[in-house]
């Protein structure tokens, strides 16, 4: 299976399968518990049916879009995901550049394999930076100071991870950092020499935005502890009311899952909200974002940027989100398995095929602009 045969997430997925070791790829596939959540993530579009309208004049089609003070050419954006280089050798250097290409936003984690710093320098298309709450308070505050001055546009804080999710695929294998294999996972490396081959022979595996804090040679700081020891889970909404005050530009909540916790987020002064289960890695049984959508965008669409990620596979299931009032989708999966597979030129397949599939479906749909989309064009079963 090569590159130029994937023509759908499914294929993305098939050929990154192939390509890694099977501890690495569960860690991207995998998910929480039962993983009823990850499924049912895109299970919740299918319930929902589009209704196209005709002889509508449908020549050319806009499908920018402007979120939180950031205009996409395009209205998904790469979300931050960790440890991107585990995947690829290139990591966010592929992403940020694939998504430079076509015009739309991506993601930094604090567990990202590359300094924001560079990518900064290196792009000039939007760039979001994902940090979690740390139990030391001037940890918190010398990321933002550093973020600001690399000039990052958007700041993010995940507010779903005080602790991590149970992800029983990785237990099985042993897939840690620093690794802890088990046999079977040492043996599922040796089948796929080619990743070993890459990842010893580039330059050595980092994670810069904590280097200093977290040792990736093993011992006590680990990413395990670092969830453990590092993060706050006595986070609330005045510590984050603070961070907000401090950054004093764009910044977005992503995890928030209810309308009372959108309420909190417009309050005290977010600019964004992300609609976001963590691509069900967090909370198995917890409900799609999708399914919260509309409620959430009736209580605050009006007063803060929505948007929303986990389960988005298809242009038509970011159609259905703009239609319900999300201003812009994020996606994870759906440019991580291109990555593994092909680097960057994975991901600009895989941007490109949903950018056709957006202008595809909008044309289908008989609007000509982001704009036109609504709740009238939708029906649920």
């Amino acid at each position: 299976m090569k590159l130029k045969h994937c023509h759908n997430f499914h294929d993305f997925r098939e050929l990154a399968r192939r390509r890694l070791p099977s501890p690495i790829f569960n860690y991207i596939d995998g998910a929480a518990d039962d993983e009823v959540t990850y499924r049912e993530n895109t299970a919740s579009f299918d319930r929902c049916d589009l209704l196209p309208s005709v002889l509508s004049g449908v020549s050319d089609v806009d499908m920018s879009v402007t979120v939180m003070g950031q205009k996409l050419d395009m209205p998904i954006y790469c979300s931050p995901t960790a440890l991107q280089r585990l995947f690829h050798h290139r990591g966010e250097r592929a992403v940020a550049a694939a998504a430079e290409k076509y015009g739309t936003m991506f993601g930094v984690s604090s567990l990202g394999t590359v300094s924001l710093e560079e990518l900064r320098l290196k792009h000039k298309n939007p760039q979001v930076y994902q940090f979690y709450f740390h139990k030391d308070r001037g940890l918190n505050r010398a990321m933002m100071q550093r973020a600001k001055e690399a000039g990052v546009e958007v700041m993010m804080l995940t507010v779903d991870s005080i602790t991590g999710g149970n992800r029983e695929r990785d237990l099985r294998t042993g897939f840690s950092i620093p690794f802890r294999l088990t046999l079977g996972g040492m043996y599922e490396f040796a089948r796929k020499p080619m990743w070993g081959i890459n990842y010893v022979t580039h330059e050595k595996f980092s994670l810069p935005q904590l280097d200093e804090f977290v040792n990736m040679g093993g011992g006590a700081s680990s990413i395990g502890n670092y969830f453990t020891n590092m993060l706050d889970p006595a986070m609330n909404w005045d510590d984050v009311a603070e961070m907000v005050a401090e950054w004093d530009g764009q910044f977005c909540l992503k995890g928030i899952m209810t309308a009372a916790d959108a309420r909190h987020a417009v309050d005290i002064g977010c600019t964004g909200i992300i609609l976001s289960n963590h691509g069900g890695r967090q909370l198995d049984g917890s409900r799609a974002p999708f399914d919260q959508l509309k409620e959430i965008v009736d209580a605050v669409g009006d007063e803060i940027d929505v948007i929303m990620d986990s389960g988005v596979q298809r242009g038509t299931h970011v159609i259905k989100a703009l239609s319900l009032g999300a201003k812009a989708v994020g996606g994870g999966r759906f440019y991580l398995y291109p990555l593994a597979a092909a680097g960057q030129a994975g991901v600009e397949r895989a941007l490109g095929l949903m950018r056709a599939e957006i202008e595809r479906g909008m044309k289908l749909m008989g609007v000509t602009s982001v704009d036109q989309l609504s709740p009238e064009n939708l029906r649920f079963r």
